[in-house]
């Protein structure tokens, strides 16, 4: 039950006590209320001149959006990981909290429509694929970001629908989500060091999905469609020894730990030690 509006005022008015006992309290139940609780704490931040107020509402303001995405991330997990962007969202919702689901899926929706009129059932694989190509690298203009691979925004669903560059990862999301859409076979298939999908044969799927794959596709390459022999030697040049999980499709959780492991390594890279802590904490919860 939510507190009243009087009880949240009265426990606003207490986060001034110079007592850390009484702040730890009142930070507890005002994390217990999570993000309904914020519009307040962000109006007595407006009305406050006292600094040390401010930041003690900004920090927990943080962590309240914090433990939320990690609630929201779990639950994601927990209910199967269906929708493959609603996953890449809230890893976006980390370093966006204000971010709404609704505003990723408005700039989705519209490639969605736009693919969807130029789909029919009687086009072959390979053709759907051909649709598929045209509207987002072309009509979209989608492309990877090769000149500034590592920045984090790359790895951001969110930055990369809006300014169509991203990493083979995000491009792939992108491409399962409207390959889902559409009622289209195609999966994630993790490759160290990279990312492409794969179309399963729609008439035999079963789980594994071995010799049921018709081809794979390259999300990083305009859509590039691959035989097993490219993977065969992008392996051999990478010097790893082949294994059936760099050829079979992988879990939508499995796609969003790489999307993590991406950020870690982007973080580590830029000096952000707290990021990285906060994003092993995200991982931590989908292992």
């Amino acid at each position: 039950m939510n507190l009243k509006e009087k009880e949240i005022k009265a426990l606003l008015l207490l986060l001034e006590d110079p007592d850390n006992e009484v702040f730890k309290h009142v930070s507890e139940s005002l994390l217990e209320e999570g993000e309904n609780v914020i519009p307040e704490l962000e109006k007595a931040w407006e009305k406050s001149l006292n600094e040390v107020l401010q930041e003690r509402i900004e920090s927990l303001i943080q962590e309240i959006q914090f433990t939320s995405t990690q609630k929201q991330l779990k639950e994601w997990k927990e209910k199967g990981a269906v929708d493959i962007l609603k996953g890449a969202f809230l890893i976006a919702k980390y370093q966006y909290p204000d971010l709404k689901f609704d505003s990723i899926l408005s700039l989705f929706n519209k490639i969605k429509q736009d693919a969807w009129l130029e789909m029919n059932n009687n086009l072959t694989a390979l053709e759907k694929v051909r649709v598929i190509n045209h509207i987002l690298y072309q009509i979209y203009e989608f492309s990877g970001n090769s000149s500034n691979f590592f920045a984090p925004q790359n790895s951001y669903i969110n930055h990369v629908l809006e300014s169509h560059k991203g990493n083979p990862l995000t491009l792939g999301i992108i491409y399962i989500a409207l390959a889902q859409e559409l009622d289209i076979p195609i999966y994630g298939v993790s490759m160290p060091r990279n990312f492409i999908l794969a179309y399963v044969d729609e008439n035999n799927i079963h789980d594994p999905y071995e010799d049921e794959i018709l081809f794979y596709i390259n999300p990083f390459n305009k859509g590039t469609v691959l035989g097993k022999r490219e993977i065969d030697y992008f392996l051999k040049q990478q010097k790893l020894e082949p294994k059936k999980s760099y050829y079979n499709p992988c879990s939508n959780v499995e796609i969003i730990r790489k999307l993590i492991l991406n950020l870690i390594y982007s973080y580590e890279k830029l000096g952000y030690p707290e990021k990285v802590d906060n994003l092993k904490d995200l991982y931590s919860i989908i292992k």
